[in-house]
């Protein structure tokens, strides 16, 4: 999607703000440097996608990068963005591991428990590490953005998607936690909206319409680029929920079934609880958790009620939509090309 110089410029942004982070917690104890250095571990070895949102579509619309040095920092505001949300996010479903190693939270209790804290107290110093680790991100990214050498129109314009991303992304948290916990099924509706704000808006709606901004583009073309940004962060979330229940290890990065073994509420299960094979499924995730046979019997379950190809339909429907709307005149034709491309790769990832 982008060439790799730019994947190149773009880690070294996050890199100088991860080195700004360190040299600022050499003076403030050994805990904070501890805490900054798995900073930078969660940070290393993403995958990028919304800096490199942000840099395809400034391209998309013509932008040079030469004429935007700011360009980079603004692309990896987001991917600091995204690194807080992954870290808060494990608090609050008390993970502890991602992707088979500790996180953030994980080191600190590990650490505790060297220095002799009881597993209360390991748990209680995890836990405050990971959120003060994401406020720091958080932090930093509304800092590059500040600092960006940007006029002030484009500025308070970045500022108000990173606004908006953080608003909607903590609204679809909380919702998706209150459907968790209360014991009455939230409405299908309600976590089809969980689902699209906590992830669409911060994922993809900004940073491309970030990239269109720092490009120049016209208020129009912003427009409609944060309307199709929202249906493919839509659709690759709900890809993610199939990965979740039906997906391989290494798609998932962790053990098969783990949204069926967890027995989250996603839009997968929302769609099953509309079938009249409802309670057959609803004896399998109930022992879900017990191993991978019973994650098999619960796919199956699964799969005989519909959700899965219902599920599937409305992926390719929503995919189909941002394709048909592509053909926006507001948009220019290598615009038009990078959305078909992204809508392409999200099919391509549906286990």
């Amino acid at each position: 999607m982008i060439p790799l110089a730019t994947r190149a410029a773009i880690d070294e942004s996050i890199e100088g703000s991860l080195r700004r982070i360190r040299d600022r917690a050499i003076d403030l104890g050994s805990g904070f440097e501890a805490l900054t250095d798995a900073v930078a571990r969660a940070t290393a070895g993403g995958k990028r996608l919304r800096p490199t949102l942000v840099a395809a579509s400034f391209a998309a619309f013509g932008g040079d990068p030469d004429d935007c040095p700011s360009l980079y920092s603004v692309a990896g505001a987001f991917e600091l963005l995204h690194t807080a949300f992954v870290v808060h996010d494990d608090v609050i479903d008390h993970d502890t591991v991602r992707r088979g190693i500790p996180n953030i939270g994980g080191e600190f209790r590990v650490r505790a428990r060297e220095r002799g804290a009881d597993a209360a107290g390991a748990a209680v110093l995890g836990d405050a590490a990971a959120i003060l680790a994401g406020d720091l991100l958080l932090h930093e990214a509304s800092r590059l953005i500040a600092l960006a050498d940007v006029s002030p129109r484009i500025r308070a314009g970045l500022f108000e998607l990173l606004d908006d991303a953080i608003y909607v992304s903590a609204a679809g948290e909380l919702a998706d936690v209150e459907n968790a916990v209360m014991p009455e099924y939230a409405e299908a509706e309600a976590i089809f909206d969980a689902t699209f704000n906590k992830t669409a808006v911060y994922s993809f709606s900004a940073p491309l319409c970030a990239g269109a901004l720092l490009a120049g583009a016209p208020p129009e073309a912003i427009a409609a680029l944060e309307t199709e940004g929202g249906r493919l962060g839509l659709a690759f979330q709900l890809v993610d929920d199939l990965i979740g229940a039906f997906g391989s290890a290494a798609q998932a990065g962790r053990d098969e079934g783990g949204d069926l073994r967890e027995t989250k509420s996603t839009p997968l299960i929302a769609l099953a609880r509309q079938s009249p094979t409802w309670s057959r499924v609803n004896d399998a995730l109930a022992v879900a958790h017990t191993g991978p046979i019973a994650v098999r019997e619960a796919q199956l379950a699964l799969e005989e009620s519909g959700a899965r190809l219902h599920l599937r339909t409305l992926i390719d429907d929503t995919l189909w939509s941002v394709r048909t709307a592509a053909e926006d005149p507001a948009l220019p034709v290598r615009t038009r090309r990078l959305i078909c491309e992204l809508a392409d790769r999200i099919a391509e990832r549906i286990p």
